[in-house]
């Protein structure tokens, strides 16, 4: 780092550090914060001309304490309108998109379309900002690390900037801790940042969020990330040379979704990722033998991802391949065939709830039913019986304040992390999240775009579009 300071009109900015690591764009993202002048507006003078942004720090003779000048006229302050009072659906489409309060865009610091398009996904969760304002009142956890803590404090502060600002943020301070965290996200080739895969940006996030996050004293319940996003599974294991069988239950943060010939829906993706085939040593048999895994969902969480396993090893080429296959997938998931028994019967009474007030809304008597209806209306009872003794599985993570709610095994999709090349180490990710208000934005690093749901449904594979690689679905509950 290479302190300098930059005086720009009648200011003096001291102490202003000059990654010589990164190109000089990053730099003049930094000044952006401090001035508001965009990038492109910028002329810094510098030894043989103006700065360009991608020029090469070594070549400058950038000393330490140097003063730099810089030029260029910062964004204009909004003026209250001059005009009469105009409607939101008069405006042009891109300053309806201002006008219902959709968040900034992220500048791209070097191929990190993966790091933004992953964070506008995850910002895009209100329990999740939740749960980090609280961790500034907190402080940190004695059992979590200062790398860790700073990343969290840095997802904190970030997300508020987003939440507060209509024009992009540089997220310089979270891709520095983010890299001190995880350096392989740091690997450079002839001297640029390369690009990294976003699913393992989004594991390793949200691993290092579920540390910080947990309450003093670790118990399982206080883990506000994996109320929100784990899923339990537990799993069958057997082995047919030797008739052995197991069981056992793990927490996971996504499902997969395999693809293969005969995949062509999400729903048979997800069924074929439940099954696996593993190696491992059999006491019957006194040697290594092939075991069946079957699993099957015994907890839900809040927010459902799931991953498409587009990407495999090639070792013609020795890199990740892509998988192109189209896989389409719902707006509405219902995950009611990969659950459990005991979670199925936990289900039934909120989904029969469900099915009641969506009923209502159509104009549809609850008392008009057939004799077939009421003999499952009575089943459904009884199964709500039974799961008042043990229904955690199926009660969903509450905020103070709210109402006690209960998991219907029905999702609605609010967020598809996108995918647009041939290898996970190169092409580009954009994120595509739905808003509150119902509408859809594609998060374009700087550039958001607001788009309908034709749109989303649009980005499942079958050629070189944007297509489907992370998608994230919010439960439908119902109050009890």
């Amino acid at each position: 780092m290479i302190p300098v300071s930059v005086k720009w009109q009648k200011e003096l900015f001291k102490d202003v550090e000059i990654d010589t690591t990164q190109p000089p764009y990053v730099f003049k993202c930094q000044l952006y914060d401090l001035t508001g002048v965009p990038p492109e507006r910028q002329k810094i003078m510098v030894k043989g001309g103006l700065l360009k942004d991608d020029a090469d720090w070594s070549t400058l003779g950038v000393k330490e304490g140097q003063k730099l000048m810089m030029m260029g006229t910062a964004d204009e302050i909004i003026k209250s309108p001059e005009k009469g009072t105009v409607f939101v659906e008069d405006l042009p489409e891109e300053e309806q998109v201002v006008a219902v309060g959709h968040t900034a865009g992220l500048f791209n610091l070097g191929n990190t379309c993966y790091m933004n398009s992953t964070l506008q996904c995850l910002h895009s969760v209100p329990e999740l900002k939740s749960a980090l304002i609280q961790y500034s009142h907190s402080g940190r956890n004695n059992d979590v690390d200062q790398s860790s803590h700073l990343l969290t404090v840095a997802t904190r502060d970030l997300f508020n900037e987003l939440d507060k600002s209509v024009k992009p943020v540089a997220p310089m301070q979270f891709w520095m801790l983010l890299r001190k965290k995880y350096p392989q996200f740091g690997q450079l080739h002839n001297g640029v940042f390369m690009q990294q895969d976003a699913e393992e940006c989004w594991t390793q996030l949200l691993y290092t969020l579920s540390q910080s996050l947990r309450s003093n004293g670790s118990s399982e319940n206080a883990d506000a990330v994996k109320a929100l996003f784990g899923i339990e599974l537990i799993s069958r294991i057997h082995c047919q040379e030797s008739n052995e069988e197991s069981s056992e239950t793990e927490s996971v943060y996504s499902l997969k979704c395999h693809i293969s010939q005969e995949v062509n829906h999400l729903h048979e993706g997800i069924k074929q990722g439940l099954k696996s085939e593993l190696e491992k040593a059999s006491p019957a048999l006194g040697r290594s033998a092939n075991y069946l895994k079957e699993s099957r969902i015994n907890a839900l969480p809040r927010y459902l991802t799931v991953q498409f396993v587009r990407f495999f090893w090639k070792r013609e080429s020795n890199q990740k391949a892509k998988i192109l296959r189209k896989v389409d997938y719902p707006l509405e998931l219902d995950v009611y065939d990969f659950c459990s028994d005991d979670l199925r019967k936990k289900l039934e009474a909120p989904r029969k709830l469900l099915r009641d007030e969506e009923g209502k809304k159509l104009g549809l008597k609850g008392s008009e039913k057939s004799s077939v209806q009421k003999d499952n209306d009575e089943k459904m009872a009884d199964a709500e019986g039974s799961s008042n003794g043990g229904g955690e599985p199926s009660v969903a993570p509450m905020e103070e304040g709210e109402k006690a709610t209960q998991m219907t095994g029905i999702y609605d999709l609010v967020a598809v992390l996108t995918h647009k090349g041939r290898s996970a180490d190169s092409g580009h990710y954009v994120g595509w999240v739905k808003q509150e208000n119902g509408k859809w934005i594609e998060f374009d690093d700087d550039n958001p775009k607001p788009r309908i749901e034709d749109d989303i449904t649009r980005l499942s594979g079958g050629g070189d579009w944007h297509m489907a690689y992370i998608i994230m679905y919010k439960a439908r509950v119902v109050s009890v």
